[in-house]
């Protein structure tokens, strides 16, 4: 390997492991996972990308693409190869006009509220400024605006995609077309995206955030919580968690350390529009602990829970689909949350009906579209010495209410041990058209290091 060749023909730097900024650099979002690359490619442009990306497999490297940084699993990096970092690659433009925004693949969730929110608008994502936008879209994104809205795929128009042989194509519904589906749910499997245009909507001041109940009421507001979903106007996005209020401002200090039940939303109107739509969920319900909703910006709302989750925290995380919430299933969950082994753990419940529904499940690759919420269950700590209590919790309670799930998972909410059943149940039907266009667009297995998709014999 010649890298002073690689770095002569990068606009961006190069990290090497004799780099004195190679440790922050290699850092990742999840603490209990350390990854020591040969080569870190700082990426400026597409001509950087389709460099870095020639290099990795004319040499034989290992190759791992990282965007906004956000993974769980730590799958925007490697031990041994070449992390092509888009981190830098950032720009965020809106077409006010068309509502459409095109988004550069180093942006965070934050880098598009930010940049929407002036005219207005906003595009579908998730629930926490900090994730970076392209895993977040190539997996799915669901957050407060799915059920009106859609997932985030569901809002994808087009992508400008390096390929593993390093030709550059735009994919949309007119161009690559089946290249465009599979970038719809199927992950960083078959390229790298170096840019992504989104529909955008009409969001602006929102009505939200969230209502706390001490967890002994926990089963009384997840049944209430069940029943009252399917028929609640889809304006109004909720998502149920099982959680512990953390030991810090702003939350009332009399309440710290203490498992709760808890509704955050957000509410696509006026606060009276918001508390008539919500009052046949909350009425004769027991009084909650906290109650912190009002009106604010959109942006706010997406970043109300950045401080809690700094980069660097020890995580261990499991996912699935669930289609109906039964009491026993409601029971098991209830067992497990008693057992939080540290403040930051919880399970969260997130909506995926509405709009979402109204997408057939091949039309895009991601497959869960009877589903009604993708359920997280995130061991969470920012003690090292905490990782194994975190994964053993992590691992019971998933097992424990499993039976109750609907087989497969989201791809964002999986680590890197879940292996190609897991993934065959997640894409379902989709699964061998998946492998099919793997062969097409990647058939040496370039990019591997994600949620994998074999290329098919």
């Amino acid at each position: 390997m010649e890298d002073t060749k690689l770095q002569e023909c990068l606009r961006g730097p190069l990290v090497e492991r004799d780099h004195p900024g190679y440790d922050e650099v290699r850092k990742l979002y999840n603490g209990m996972i350390d990854k020591r690359p040969i080569l870190i490619a700082r990426c400026l442009d597409v001509a950087d990308v389709i460099t870095a990306v020639n290099f990795g497999r004319d040499n034989g490297l290992l190759v791992a693409v990282r965007g906004g940084g956000h993974s769980g699993p730590g799958l925007g990096s490697c031990d041994d190869g070449i992390v092509i970092d888009l981190s830098l690659m950032k720009g965020v433009r809106v077409d006010p006009i068309r509502r459409q925004v095109r988004v550069s693949p180093g942006c965070t969730q934050g880098d598009v509220d930010h940049a929407t929110h002036v005219f207005g608008l906003a595009v579908p994502a998730g629930i926490v400024s900090t994730t970076g936008i392209a895993g977040l879209a190539l997996g799915g994104g669901t957050g407060y605006l799915t059920r009106k809205y859609g997932l985030t795929i569901d809002n994808f128009v087009e992508a400008d995609v390096v390929l593993a042989d390093g030709s550059f194509v735009t994919a949309s519904k007119e161009e690559n077309p089946g290249l465009f589906w599979a970038l719809r749910g199927g992950g960083g499997n078959f390229g790298v995206v170096t840019s992504f245009v989104f529909r955008a909507h009409p969001v602006d001041i929102v009505y939200g955030g969230p209502i706390f109940w001490d967890q002994r009421h926990a089963r009384l507001i997840m049944q209430r919580y069940r029943d009252f979903l399917p028929g609640a106007p889809e304006d109004l996005g909720m998502f149920l968690g099982l959680k512990t209020v953390p030991s810090t401002d702003p939350f009332p200090r009399a309440e710290w350390g203490k498992r709760i039940c808890a509704l955050v939303s957000c509410y696509l109107g006026s606060a009276e529009q918001a508390e008539a739509a919500m009052r046949p969920l909350l009425r004769d319900l027991p009084p909650p602990t906290l109650s912190a909703m009002g009106m604010m910006p959109f942006p706010a709302l997406q970043g109300l829970f950045d401080p809690l989750l700094p980069k660097g925290l020890q995580w261990y995380w499991k996912g699935a689909f669930v289609k109906a919430l039964s009491d026993d299933a409601i029971d098991a969950h209830l067992e497990s949350a008693a057992k939080t082994p540290s403040e930051l753990s919880l399970m969260h419940l997130y909506p995926i009906d509405g709009a979402a529904h109204r997408i057939g499940r091949n039309e895009t690759a991601w497959n869960a579209r009877s589903a009604t919420w993708s359920m997280v269950i995130a061991g969470i700590d920012p003690d090292p010495h905490k990782a194994e209590a975190i994964t053993r919790w992590s691992k019971a309670y998933w097992e424990a209410v499993r039976p109750h799930t609907s087989g497969g998972g989201y791809v964002n909410f999986m680590m890197g041990d879940e292996g190609e059943r897991r993934l065959e149940a997640t894409y379902g039907d989709n699964y061998e058209r998946l492998a099919a266009l793997k062969k097409k667009y990647d058939p040496s297995n370039l990019f591997r290091v994600n949620q994998n998709i074999p290329p098919e014999p």
